[in-house]
């Protein structure tokens, strides 16, 4: 088995190397690296090339954003199973990938989650808090439950068959893709009950009210265009619609 590691990067020389070394470090013997970057212009590029024949592909170009790189770096791929960590991002130990085949290698897994945990920007050791999936149960997205996109892996063949990254569905694309997957396509995933990932607070969805209020509407569009309701959003989402102006 193969398995395709994808980093997405614009300007992100400060936190760019712990994010390679993360990967590198893996003790899984079959890894592709694949870096998408946006035409940098802080000394990422530089970082970047410093690892050599270390990184697999990498590309430097302007880009349509996050998901449109990720979307590039999935037509790239190579590997069986693909995971996408984000250049704010690293792997928690330097077994996950490894952790992650020994699930994927069944004929019937078709994706892979964990744990994450958000940590502080500055200093990687204060933990702010903890997403902890659990075992996923048909269904469970109805009542809010989604995996952490960072530490979901999933089999190249699902990218061809069901669709890549949607980008009209801007920061919620992330979300709208594992709705489509899991949910709707009904695929067998499995739960690596460990922190696979940290990331860093102040990502993209998260980083202001305006940002998160959007990624909410994303959210509901995604359902709309499934034909589906969302439990959480019937109760509690619902009568916020006005304060939180959804469309």
């Amino acid at each position: 088995m193969k398995v395709t590691i994808i980093t997405v990067v614009y300007n992100g020389a400060k936190t760019i190397r712990q994010c390679i070394e993360s990967v590198l470090s893996q003790d899984f013997a079959n890894v592709e690296y694949i870096i998408i970057d946006g035409d940098s212009t802080d000394g990422t590029q530089e970082i970047v090339k410093e690892y050599g024949s270390k990184i697999t592909r990498f590309v430097s170009e302007k880009d349509g954003g996050i998901y449109d790189a990720m979307n590039k770096g999935i037509q790239l791929a190579a590997g069986d199973v693909i995971g996408i960590l984000n250049a704010d991002d690293f792997y928690a130990y330097n077994s996950v990938i490894s952790d992650v085949a020994s699930q994927m290698h069944a004929d019937d897994v078709k994706g892979c989650y964990g744990d994450l945990v958000y940590v502080d920007s500055e200093n990687e050791m204060l933990v702010k808090r903890q997403w902890t999936s659990g075992h996923y149960k048909e269904g469970a997205f109805l009542n809010g439950w989604m995996p952490p996109h960072p530490a979901f892996f999933v089999k190249k063949e699902l990218y061809e068959k069901l669709g890549m990254f949607r980008l009209d569905f801007g920061s919620a694309a992330d979300y709208e893709l594992m709705l489509r997957f899991i949910h709707k396509a009904k695929i067998k995933i499995a739960y690596v009950p460990k922190v696979l990932v940290k990331m860093r607070t102040g990502g993209v969805s998260n980083s202001n009210i305006k940002n998160r209020i959007a990624a909410n509407r994303n959210d509901l569009r995604a359902w709309k265009e499934n034909d589906l309701t969302p439990r959480f959003y019937t109760l509690w989402l619902k009568p916020l619609r006005k304060i939180l102006q959804f469309r």
